[in-house]
């Protein structure tokens, strides 16, 4: 998209200045997702799909966050309250990184550490082992790296096994990439693993199929579920369809104090038209007619 970024212009111009001076009722928490920080160009990816966020840049987020006030808090514990019925607190972040790649535990953790800052990483188990693995072309975690930074205040879920397109899938296939990512990061870990990230965009179009997998994830012990759907967290939410922020290296102050209070949340309606105008193929889906199964929890 050269020239004017569509997404900045109409959240800068119109949504963040709108969300300014009309607010809204009871307190909204931005859950922020993050993939690298590392310093590589992503010049033919469109500014909206980018993964990365420089060093430098990254830092400048956390200490803007600092510097207005903003805490950190683990997605469990927001999670907990959802659950509850308890109020959010203000200026309260959720810091994710999804994928577990070892800038991870080079440049994000030294930074967060710095501020005192926490964050959840969500991991493919697959490519975590006890000696170095790639995805995605990039170096990730070991499982020695995952232990010491848990030590270190860092928590940790589950992003599947494999990181495939669930929907694709079916759901004995589920069922595996959500129980044996959760026993595999519980065994090295020693302690429960309850969060979970979903790989790739959301189905929100398919509400069949969003239902089923959150009794299936309940089956399985998690208590909440981020997801890519645009957006910040408020009371009442369902914690098996938590919102997130995407953020990258464009992310200029201004933009990024936008995100945090609201200015980016019309988003979400675009994300929801666009789904519905083009609609995800289901390439192959088998979870339609091939169910194991379910007992499906209320929503609340």
């Amino acid at each position: 998209m050269a020239g004017i970024r569509l997404d900045r212009a109409l959240t800068m111009a119109v949504f963040h200045p709108w969300r300014r001076v009309w607010g809204g009722v009871g307190a909204r928490l931005p859950v922020l997702m993050y993939h690298h920080v590392c310093d590589e160009a992503e010049d033919r990816v469109s500014p909206y799909y980018r993964v990365n966020t420089s060093p430098a840049v990254f830092r400048r987020h956390l200490a803007f966050l600092a510097g207005q006030g903003w805490r950190t808090m683990d997605l469990a514990q927001v999670a907990g309250l959802l659950t509850g019925g308890g109020p959010l607190p203000a200026k309260t972040v959720v810091i994710t990184f999804d994928d577990g790649f070892r800038d991870f535990c080079t440049e994000a953790f030294p930074a967060l550490q710095e501020h005192h800052f926490t964050a959840a990483v969500f991991l493919p188990t697959a490519f975590i082992q006890g000696e170095r693995r790639r995805f995605k072309g990039a170096e990730c975690l070991t499982w020695e790296e995952v232990r010491q930074l848990r030590q270190a205040g860092i928590s940790f879920g589950s992003h599947t096994v494999n990181h495939p397109k669930l929907v694709e899938l079916g759901w004995p296939e589920i069922q595996r990439e959500l129980r044996d990512s959760k026993d595999q990061l519980e065994q090295q870990l020693g302690e429960p693993v309850t969060t979970f990230a979903y790989p790739f965009a959301f189905p929100r179009q398919e509400p069949e199929f969003a239902r089923s997998l959150r009794g299936l994830l309940v089956q399985n012990g998690y208590s909440c579920c981020a997801t890519t759907e645009i957006g910040r967290v408020k009371a009442g939410d369902d914690p098996f369809r938590l919102k997130r922020l995407p953020a990258n290296s464009l992310d200029d102050p201004g933009l990024f104090q936008a995100k945090l209070e609201g200015g980016y949340d019309w988003l979400a309606w675009a994300q929801a038209a666009i789904k519905k105008l083009k609609p995800t193929p289901r390439l192959g889906a088998k979870w339609s007619n091939s169910a194991v199964p379910i007992e499906h929890s209320p929503l609340h």
